[in-house]
């Protein structure tokens, strides 16, 4: 492979080209806004049947603003890792090709699906406007950013498979975190992971048990209440390395974190007194039970009733795709105490105990029935419908003793949990790099391996820039987060680009393999299959666009 010595673009000018660019694309942004304003707002205000008509314009523009967003963080951490003396040849291509590539997407067309482009015209941008909201570093970038020469020297940088960038964490603990954890990935989760997924079982015990030994469950929760009181931060570097190796147990904690925000935020003194140090070491197991068959997305038409008889309360209904079910100690329930309600409002959380199922009878509780959905990937905890009927909950486990608050505490949770969510897809992401890059080097076709051939090459340089990007949207989301500010476009933003880089990476790295990807004995099949689901849960796509796009043009600006 032949490269060049120098990247396209020198140091010195690099930088400060880049801030010059993104002051270009927030320029288009801001254009941008006001013609998609002008499209969905009424009398000034944000009106929701004129988003619904021109769903396509607003959730464009939550994809253009995702990408500005993206481009700011990796300026962010190109400046962070140059004043710490870190920013290498390999970062420095990395920025470069990520301004080159998102610049002439953002001009040219953002790609929100594999068949949906939002372009400048959907935003009522014509060539007039985009020539005079244009600069000479934009220009340049767009030109010499994301050369194939550049990505031919991205692949050069990575070809040891060990080195894929500097993660400017900036911080002594998360870095040992990361090899802590990135060690016992190795050496208890990804020789086993393909395993699990084809004889679809649930992930044995003694991994989830080392896993709380390790502090997994607690990482988030206060030190007052049994945890390490970390931050999302470190949530993030810890669930990246373990969905690197399987997504099912880089998602295990997902549930800890749903039900402790839970608690945490909306739960009596009590029951933070007594759950949360509980669910820090592990020795519960939760699960979210939210979703009903007919509901999706619209939590506020949720009809499985609780009804308080005494001191207990019945439930009476179904809910779909509930994950480890079986296996959970736990149920944060979502149910409609108000029977006059026909919204949000009559909506309560409680905190439902039962026994721990297994494989003979995976639901012994009296009033409570399910049976598994069978899945193409993201196995290891299994999916599952239930059934309620009769199924009573000691009325003192209604979450902060107060009905009618459920989907106002489920709410608070959501930045945390498309965090989380956003660090799995990074995860993933790495994870197709990784797979497809040692592939490409170990294949020989035409007396030469796979990587040595530029469509091969380039693809996988292009995967290293896109991963970087969504990892420092995703640590800039908790670090957000971890700072108590308002996040949930951020974390929303992060969801969304994180979720699609992973399924691209996936796709690409399985493209790479050409047949035998499509085999079920080589890991990328189970790859793509784990990758494809992130699009969908926590919030789909389409979901996570509405928010951001609602967030942005209404009162957010």
């Amino acid at each position: 492979m032949t490269v060049p010595d120098q990247p396209d673009v020198p140091l010195a000018d690099l930088l400060p080209l880049c801030g010059d660019a993104l002051q270009t694309v927030r320029a288009l942004q801001a254009m941008a806004r006001r013609g998609v304003c002008a499209l969905v707002t009424r009398d000034g205000k944000l009106a929701a049947d004129l988003l619904e008509a021109h769903q396509f314009a607003a959730h464009g523009f939550a994809w253009l603003s995702t990408y500005a967003q993206a481009l700011a963080q990796a300026l962010n951490w190109a400046e962070r890792l140059q004043s710490a003396g870190k920013l290498g040849v390999l970062e420095r291509l990395i920025l470069q090709a990520a301004f080159g590539e998102y610049l002439n997407q953002i001009f040219g067309g953002i790609p929100m699906s594999q068949t949906e482009f939002a372009r400048p015209g959907d935003f009522g941008l014509d060539a007039a406007a985009l020539e005079g909201a244009t600069s000479a570093a934009a220009t340049r970038l767009r030109e010499r950013g994301n050369t194939e020469a550049v990505r031919q020297r991205i692949a050069r940088e990575i070809e040891d498979g060990q080195h894929f960038g500097e993660p400017g964490l900036e911080d002594e603990t998360l870095d040992l975190i990361r090899d802590q954890f990135r060690r016992f990935t190795e050496e208890q989760v990804a020789p086993h992971a393909q395993g699990w997924h084809l004889k679809d079982e649930l992930i044995p015990l003694p991994v989830v048990e080392a896993m709380a030994e390790l502090g997994v469950f607690a990482l988030s929760i206060p030190e007052e209440h049994g945890g390490l009181g970390m931050g999302k931060t470190a949530m993030c570097v810890v669930t990246e390395e373990l969905s690197r190796g399987s997504l099912g147990v880089g998602s295990l904690a997902t549930r800890t974190e749903i039900a402790a925000e839970l608690i945490r935020l909306g739960g009596s003194e009590a029951q933070k007194r007594h759950y949360l140090p509980k669910l820090a070491s592990g020795e519960i197991l939760p699960t979210a039970v939210f979703t009903e068959p007919n509901t999706g997305s619209d939590l506020g038409a949720l009809k499985t009733r609780a009804v308080r008889r005494g001191e207990v309360y019945a439930i009476t209904g179904s809910k779909t795709w509930i994950t480890h079910a079986a296996r959970s100690d736990l149920m944060a329930l979502l149910v409609r105490t108000d029977p006059h309600s026909a919204d949000w409002k009559g909506l309560s959380m409680l905190l439902g105990e039962k026994p721990r199922g297994t494989d003979a009878e995976p639901f012994p509780a009296a009033g409570m029935s399910g049976s598994e959905i069978k899945v193409l990937g993201y196995r290891g905890m299994k999916e599952y419908e239930l059934g309620f009927d009769g199924f009573e909950v000691p009325a003192a486990n209604l979450l902060g003793n107060v009905e009618g608050q459920g989907f106002k505490q489920l709410m608070a949770t959501f930045e945390s949990a498309r965090i989380q969510t956003a660090a799995r897809a990074v995860g993933v992401a790495q994870s197709a790099l990784e797979t497809g890059m040692r592939y490409a080097r170990e294949r020989m076709q035409f007396g030469k391996p796979l990587y040595a051939f530029p469509r091969v090459f380039g693809k996988i340089a292009w995967m290293a820039v896109e991963t970087m990007l969504v990892r420092q949207l995703t640590y800039f989301a908790a670090r957000e987060k971890d700072s108590e500010r308002r996040c949930d476009i951020e974390a929303g933003m992060a969801k969304l680009l994180a979720a699609r880089v992973a399924w691209a990476n996936a796709d690409n790295a399985l493209q790479i393999h050409g047949g035998n990807g499509y085999a079920e004995e080589y890991p990328i099949s189970r790859i793509l299959c784990d990758a494809r689901v992130l699009n969908i849960f926590e919030g789909a796509a389409e979901i996570q666009a509405q928010v951001i796009a609602r967030g942005l043009l209404g009162t957010r600006n």
